[in-house]
């Protein structure tokens, strides 16, 4: 039997494409989600399983062909790669940072401020005496940014971050003007 290049190459690398596609689609889907974005996931469901559709018909047209099989695989794997890629570049949604320090906040506070970040502090008391609690929610894409300005500040601050997926009545990231509303990512213009 002849060696048949549609089979055993363009129907593979057509069901990995395809993978490769849904799979990222629905790992975005899931993100967007999980952040409380509900308007367009409908409508990347809807594109994730049309393409799926094809995939998986290709599979079944070609249930001899162990190369679909292989390409349906690693296509799963590399879309989920691809998707986390993607997400991570698209920095969607915000995060709550924390920074514990140890000595004065001042300085870390105007830094934040002169960066246009809104801030609220809490004084605590650790293990060692007291501390500084300084709290700020940020766009995902700024966290680089503020944990330089944190650790210019303070190099041994204890910072923790968390998605944020909601949030009501503050400073909105690098906007430089009141949030007045719920949920996020629906940041619209205070009163």
């Amino acid at each position: 039997m002849p060696f048949d290049l549609t089979v055993w190459v363009l129907t593979p690398l057509i069901i990995f494409l395809a993978r490769v596609c849904d799979v990222s689609i629905s790992t975005i889907r899931i993100i967007l989600l999980s952040r409380g974005n509900r308007r367009i996931a409908p409508v990347l469901g809807f594109f994730e399983v049309i393409i799926w559709l094809i995939a998986i018909r290709q599979i079944f047209q070609h249930l001899d062909n162990v190369m679909a099989f292989i390409a349906y695989g690693a296509g799963f794997a590399a879309g989920t790669w691809m998707g986390m890629l993607i997400e991570e570049k698209l920095a969607l949604g915000y995060l709550a940072v924390r920074a514990i320090v140890m000595s004065d906040d001042k300085s870390l506070l105007t830094a934040l401020a002169e960066a246009n970040h809104g801030v609220t502090t809490f004084v605590g008391e650790g293990r060692d005496g007291a501390v500084r609690l300084v709290f700020t929610i940020i766009r995902r894409k700024q966290l680089p940014e503020v944990i330089e300005i944190i650790n210019a500040t303070h190099p041994h601050a204890f910072i923790s971050v968390a998605d944020v997926r909601s949030a009501r009545e503050g400073i909105i990231p690098g906007a430089g003007y009141k949030l007045g509303g719920w949920p996020l990512p629906g940041f619209r213009k205070g009163k």
